[in-house]
């Protein structure tokens, strides 16, 4: 059977659709074996490229999770000992000098003013905003056995937490007034400043001009250059 193509549809469109057999040269062929054999040739249309690429590629769809591992307690520093007194370098009391106490549970400094010196608290700072300074403080006989920044399993709360904002309505019918407690210190906060600042204190006042140079802020000036100076 010869192969056909596009040309028998119009040879069986001239002779009748409906016709059983066709002559193809000299030769009666049934309609269904013509239409059978036929093979259509089209032309294959090129892909072009599209005109607008995406600027992200598709998500790679990682199903592997990766777990941080828990972050230890930073080591502390071997300049940095209970006494030593430190420059802040960064926040609220920069360029204060104060008084370190102990490492915390977290990894902070525990410092000191003394806060009826230089006005600094008992604060938290980060080791890597002080510089450490030679000049020490003998704070021997201080219990600071109360202050950590641990919380509590059950009120998740620890020696820094600030007291919660909350208001009071008091009065009867249309004269009602709110009256709003501030969010501020805890009593234990304040009565344990007290006691550790007397303790400072006495120290400081034994060794002669320590007072004054607690209260003396830190600051450069045109010319000077912190990684030349010894402190």
């Amino acid at each position: 059977m010869p192969k056909v193509g596009v040309a028998v549809l119009g040879l069986i469109s001239r002779m009748g659709g409906n016709a059983d057999f066709f002559r193809m040269d000299g030769v009666l062929v049934p309609r269904q074996v013509l239409v059978d054999n036929m093979h259509f040739s089209r032309p294959i249309q090129q892909q072009r490229a599209p005109k607008w690429y995406p600027t992200e590629g598709p998500a790679t769809g990682l199903t592997k999770t990766i777990e941080k591992k828990p972050q230890g307690v930073a080591k502390l520093r071997k300049s940095i000992t209970p006494g030593t007194v430190l420059i802040l370098l960064a926040g609220r009391f920069k360029g204060k000098r104060v008084v370190f106490l102990k490492q915390l549970e977290s990894g902070l400094l525990l410092v000191t003013g003394p806060f009826k010196i230089n006005g600094v608290p008992l604060r938290r700072v980060n080791q890597a905003y002080v510089i450490a300074t030679s000049t020490k403080v003998d704070i021997a006989g201080i219990d600071t056995t109360g202050i950590s920044d641990k919380p509590d399993e059950k009120t998740k709360r620890h020696f820094f937490s600030r007291v919660v904002a909350e208001q009071k309505e008091e009065g009867e019918g249309e004269f009602v007034s709110t009256e709003a407690k501030k969010s501020g210190l805890t009593e234990e906060r304040k009565a344990m400043q007290v006691k550790v600042d007397e303790s400072v204190i006495a120290a400081v006042e034994k060794t002669p001009m320590m007072k004054d140079y607690l209260k003396s802020r830190f600051s450069l000036e045109k010319g000077q250059f912190p990684h030349l100076m010894k402190f």
